[in-house]
């Protein structure tokens, strides 16, 4: 027991003692259900759909006319910009061949391992006697050098079937539903109150907590768009939105006329023989009677 005790506290070992309790500590925590571990890109839980408590407004958004504009320059997941899904990546931890699972299962195992070489390697120097002295002092390095080696080979090969079970992606917030329709269920929407149902692409409903800027009549049962998300005070800014489908066709040219292919109509012309040449067009003109023929010569009188 005391040469364990002597190996576990002596150098390279000891370096990684510090950490593999506090990993052990936070995998305890883990299971009754204190914590979670970390995942790049993830927001929070699915909760974050659902509309937070009542809050008053914050700084003033977008006018409502500029909220369509708003929406199509911001998508809907502008909320997540900077972040990159627990996916394949870049950093360092993908330049290692480490990433694809959350980092605190890639730390738990780079420590374990690292102390588990480590220790290996310390108790294999005390058992060959190698003495102490400058060849002493380089084989304990030679050891530290081995265990990180070692403890990063073994943990990219443990994290390729791990993989699997956490699929790449971004865990689904609130910013989802801005540029998204919702119909109002209160009475009325204010700059201090209001609440709306929206209906997320996957099919799922939630009621968010919405506000205006103006004082737009928002009834119950109207449609508005949510055009920006209030974190602070996890509300939805919304503005009047009508469908045009759901109004009066637009006015628009009238039809084109018979004759000229534009806005006008020609007038109709009089039924029978034309008597007489409509004002400011000349009469047509016509032989005198016993005129000859044209292209004959007319007959002589002598």
């Amino acid at each position: 027991m005391g040469e364990f005790t002597r190996a576990v506290l002596g150098f390279p070992t000891v370096l990684f003692g510090g950490a593999l309790v506090v990993v052990a500590g936070f995998w305890t925590v883990v299971l009754v259900g204190g914590a979670g571990f970390h995942v790049p890109g993830h927001h929070g839980p699915l909760a974050h759909h659902h509309g937070g408590p009542a809050a008053t407004p914050g700084h003033a958004s977008p006018a409502a006319p500029h909220a369509r504009a708003h929406a199509q320059t911001h998508p809907a997941s502008h909320g997540s910009a900077g972040h990159r899904p627990h996916g394949r990546g870049a950093g360092p931890i993908a330049a290692l061949g480490l990433d694809g699972v959350p980092l605190t299962v890639v730390f738990s195992l780079l420590t374990a391992l690292a102390w588990f070489l480590s220790l290996a390697g310390r108790i294999a120097l005390d058992t060959a006697g190698s003495g102490g002295g400058p060849a002493r002092t380089a084989a304990e390095w030679a050891v530290l050098a081995g265990a990180l080696v070692g403890a990063w080979s073994g943990t990219w090969l443990l994290v390729r079937p791990l993989r699997g079970l956490f699929p790449a992606g971004r865990a689904p917030s609130r910013d989802d539903f801005v540029g998204l329709l919702c119909v109002v269920r209160t009475g009325t929407v204010t700059g201090a109150f209001g609440q709306a149902e929206v209906t997320a692409p996957d099919g799922s409903a939630a009621v968010v907590q919405v506000r205006q800027n103006g004082r737009d009549p928002l009834p119950a049962g109207s449609s508005a768009l949510l055009y920006a998300y209030e974190p602070d005070g996890e509300f939805f800014w919304v503005a009047p939105f009508a469908d045009p489908l759901d109004g009066p066709p637009p006015p628009g040219p009238s039809a084109p006329g018979p004759l000229t292919g534009g806005p006008f109509t020609a007038a109709p012309l009089p039924a029978g023989p034309l008597t007489a040449a409509p004002p400011g067009i000349a009469p047509p003109v016509t032989d005198p009677p016993g005129a000859a023929p044209p292209g004959t010569r007319p007959a002589s009188t002598t």
